[in-house]
């Protein structure tokens, strides 16, 4: 009986150092959808680092898993607490300087942050016109199919569980992501 504890011990550190990885450093995570199609396509899966907002503020275009209910769904950072956001005439301006979308596949609805305020809070609250602390905006890269700040709203840095860095599948893309 010792034998065999002995020997089993060795897959059980394994077990617990994978556990603990996969729940607190880094996890797979699949594309479902085509919001996000230039850059990434439905069915692909990347790796999400739990731990690069820990150690690093979140950048503008940085592309985000973030926790929606039961799903987690990719997006791409475009707006940070305290910028003034704009899209006007297919252009994207940020703290009322014109900032070039190459990420954008498609033509975007103008909007500012009262409208995305307004999707959530009544248009009495909506006095503010930068994004507040700790929220962020968020667009899918094919905007004519995205679900994002758009439609559902800032997003709560709680929300955001991490960075995805690098397509693990398919293997004919596998590298890291921008």
């Amino acid at each position: 009986m010792k034998k065999f504890i002995k020997e089993l011990i060795p897959y059980i550190i394994i077990i617990v150092v994978v556990v603990l990885i996969r729940s607190f450093i880094i996890t797979p995570v699949e594309v479902d959808g085509a919001s996000m199609e230039n850059t990434l396509h439905d069915g692909e899966l990347l790796m999400l680092s739990k731990i690069s907002y820990k150690i690093s503020d979140i950048k503008r275009f940085d592309i985000v898993v973030i926790n929606k209910g039961s799903d987690k769904v990719v997006k791409r950072v475009i707006g940070l607490p305290g910028d003034k956001v704009e899209y006007s005439n297919n252009k994207l301006y940020i703290n009322d300087k014109e900032v070039k979308d190459i990420y954008a596949k498609n033509a975007t609805e103008d909007f500012n942050i009262k409208d995305i305020c307004m999707i959530k809070e009544d248009v009495e609250k909506c006095t503010y016109d930068t994004i507040p602390e700790g929220m962020y905006l968020v667009l899918g890269d094919n905007r004519l199919v995205s679900a994002d700040s758009r439609t559902n709203g800032f997003i709560n840095e709680d929300d955001i569980i991490g960075k995805a860095i690098f397509r693990i599948w398919p293997l004919n893309k596998i590298g890291l992501i921008n």
